[in-house]
């Protein structure tokens, strides 16, 4: 069977049988097609992946390297398991390397308030659009109320939302399924008025959130739209909607919610991946001392 056959049979059997999601099943599909044509119909061997790594190194950051390796892991481990293949070149292939640390860039609380003000004010003024600009507000306080991802928020069905308690289900990375509770009275009463303004496209199309032809309100749209009120409430910084999900993090974190908690609500899988926010946090605790610790106004007479 040809290379090509097994990645479409593994796609499907993802989509099909393990169900994952789509932004999941789009990474494979990208990553796996970009292997096929390294390898320009070669027998993938030990010494042709080793060199596919070391080109994906010279290419990408560590974090989009480990990430195709990953999707390369889990499909030659599916051909082991159905026994298409004999031996898994996989398990020949040195990978180990050193990942980046990036910190996680969050917006200020400052800018938040100036962007929700701004489009609060937006809601009040304006006499037209006003259901769309309504969807919009909703949809940058789930951002901040939840610190769900852009397409888990633009995925949103009318099932998967309480609008009585404020309790959402998220689908997020492999299909994984979580319930998180808005802790905000206004912000679920902005819902309720959203629905209520938009009750019979919302049946007709099943997503929460919609566009002006009674589609779904895509990842793209949302980006569009913030990218909008950012420049009209003149904020200058690139706000993007992952950035909402790391200020929600850090912020609840820098209040003391213990870091368990965050990583059951954001859905992360091991703590590792949510303890960078402590050290986002410990930043902000190093400003505080510096600026606010008693000893900066003690008058000491130095040695």
């Amino acid at each position: 069977m040809k290379l090509q056959e097994t990645i479409n049979m593994y796609l499907e059997y993802c989509e099909y049988r393990k169900e994952l999601d789509w932004n999941t099943l789009k990474a494979y599909r990208i990553d796996l097609r970009q292997f096929v044509e390294f390898i320009e119909g070669e027998e993938p061997s030990k010494e042709k992946i080793e060199r596919y790594i070391t080109y994906l190194h010279k290419k990408y950051k560590q974090k989009t390297v480990k990430r195709k390796i990953a999707s390369l892991k889990v499909f030659y481990a599916y051909l082991e398991e159905e026994e298409i293949i004999e031996e898994n070149p996989m398990r020949r292939v040195h990978t180990k390397f050193k990942e980046e640390r990036v910190l996680p860039r969050i917006i200020p609380r400052e800018e938040i308030e100036k962007l929700l003000n701004c489009m609060y004010k937006e809601l009040r003024e304006s006499e037209k659009n006003q259901r769309f600009i309504l969807r919009d507000v909703a949809v940058v306080e789930v951002f901040f109320a939840t610190g769900a991802r852009v397409y888990e928020i633009a995925n949103i069905r009318i099932e998967n939302i309480n609008l009585e308690s404020g309790v959402i289900r998220f689908m997020g990375k492999g299909g994984k399924e979580r319930i998180v509770q808005i802790g905000e009275e206004s912000v679920i009463e902005l819902l309720n008025r959203y629905y209520t303004e938009n009750k019979e496209e919302i049946h007709a199309c099943g997503y929460f959130f919609i566009n002006k032809r009674k589609s779904r309100f895509t990842e793209q749209s949302i980006r569009l739209m913030l990218k909008k009120y950012t420049k009209q409430a003149k904020i200058e910084r690139n706000i993007t909607p992952h950035m909402f999900r790391h200020s929600f993090a850090t912020y609840l974190i820098e209040e003391g919610v213990d870091i368990s908690c965050v990583q059951q609500i954001l859905g992360h899988s091991s703590i590792k991946t949510t303890q960078i926010y402590i050290h986002v946090s410990s930043q902000k605790q190093a400003d505080i001392l510096r600026e606010m610790h008693p000893r900066n106004k003690m008058q000491i007479r130095a040695a």
